[in-house]
């Protein structure tokens, strides 16, 4: 048991170093993506408890927790609008730009100051992809392939109100920045001791798909950047390395960590630059207070940078799962808050698994009242 707690501290505290000797601050970096219906339900939550083929994901050890196969298609998808972004832009896209009196730039002003504002941004991230598991006694393997994107929205200067051409018109554009980190990954894992112990590494070759565009604000809507003109992708290759290490202390109790991209893939960005993935270390607690029910806990142990300036993100995550009728159907409650975004509330998240034989289904979501960000995840699946 020592050495299983020596073995997460050790992978811990070399990413911790890792991350601070090696990562620049010049890079831009992503953060986390909750991926998975599953883990969409329970808030976020999938490090200490995900033993399916999304453990090639979530935490390669898990893939040694259990005994099975399972080949599972999700698609997941997640956006934050901070401070009424979209509203803003529609509300300007419906001003009456013939009207170039003082009164009514000023009007047009107030409503740019909106979107100028510290914090005044759009997140989106989204995964979608085929996974893989099988095992070989106390040896485990898992396979994907998938894309994991990321993008932001953000007013790099501030917007100004003006007059152009006999109308008005806005003088500076909102940026638009976007990384798809399309990936082959083959993961293994073991586990000791009556699975008491697990271990797992992941390789991937990952395709980068780095964008970087202005986008103006009259002509766009509140989706802004995400359905309209990324700009032209510059696509280049690197290698990712992700490791993780769960440990069962009781059959009731796991505990779970896991440190993505410990190799720091980097991708060039348009127009010069780089899109770094810096290391993302999360950790987890699943309990069972009886078979049928699971309390789970995740936190990011390091804040992540963001596509967008001066925004991380470290989110705590909190999850509960009833099974019934051996797991015939599966009930699933949430929360997820970013504690390192000042405008971020606690989002409440739900999900729904149905399983017939071997055949699943799973769909998970949330919503954030306040801030009106909304999380989405659907998956098809058979487990044998």
């Amino acid at each position: 048991m020592r050495r299983a707690t020596i073995a997460i501290g050790i992978i811990i505290l070399a990413v911790l170093v890792a991350r601070e000797v090696l990562a620049p601050t010049s890079v831009l970096a992503v953060e986390f993506t909750i991926v998975g219906p599953r883990a969409v339900g329970m808030g976020g939550a999938g490090v200490a408890v995900t033993t399916d083929a999304l453990a090639t994901y979530w935490n390669p050890a898990g893939l040694a927790m259990s005994q099975t196969i399972d080949i599972r298609v999700q698609g997941s998808g997640q956006i934050v609008d901070r401070l009424g972004v979209a509203d803003t832009l529609n509300d300007i896209n419906n001003f009456d730009r013939s009207d170039t009196t003082p009164a009514n730039q000023a009007r047009l002003q107030s409503l740019l100051d909106r979107i100028n504002r510290p914090g005044a941004t759009v997140s989106a991230m989204g995964a979608a992809g085929l996974y893989l598991k099988g095992y070989w006694g106390d040896h485990a393997f898992g396979f994907t392939l998938s894309d994991v994107a990321t993008g932001g929205l953000f007013t790099p200067t501030p917007l100004t109100a003006g007059v152009s051409g006999g109308q008005l018109a806005v003088n500076g554009q909102m940026a638009v920045r976007g990384l798809e980190a399309r990936q082959a990954g083959f993961s293994y894992a073991f586990s000791f001791f009556d699975r008491s112990i697990a271990i797992g590494a992941t390789a991937k070759i990952i395709q980068g798909a780095a964008y970087s565009n202005q986008v103006a604000v009259f002509g766009s809507e509140g989706d802004a950047g995400f359905t309209g003109d990324f700009g032209k992708a510059k696509i280049s290759t690197a290698l990712g390395i992700d490791v993780g290490a769960i440990y069962r202390p009781f059959s009731w109790l796991r505990f779970g960590v896991v440190a993505k991209d410990i190799n720091e893939p980097t991708f060039d960005a348009p127009g010069g630059g780089e899109f770094k993935l810096t290391p993302q270390i999360r950790g987890g607690v699943a309990v069972n207070p009886y078979s049928s029910l699971t309390l789970t806990f995740d936190s990011d142990i390091t804040p992540n940078y963001t596509l967008v300036p001066g925004l991380k993100s470290r989110v705590l995550s909190l999850g509960v799962e009833q099974t019934i009728l051996s797991q015939f159907i599966s009930l699933r409650a949430g929360a997820l808050k970013n504690v390192e975004d000042t405008n971020s509330a606690v989002t409440p998240t739900a999900g729904l698994g149905i399983r017939f034989f071997a055949l699943r289904v799973d769909i998970g979501g949330g919503y954030d009242f306040r801030e009106r960000g909304a999380l989405a995840s659907g998956s098809v699946s058979l487990t044998f």
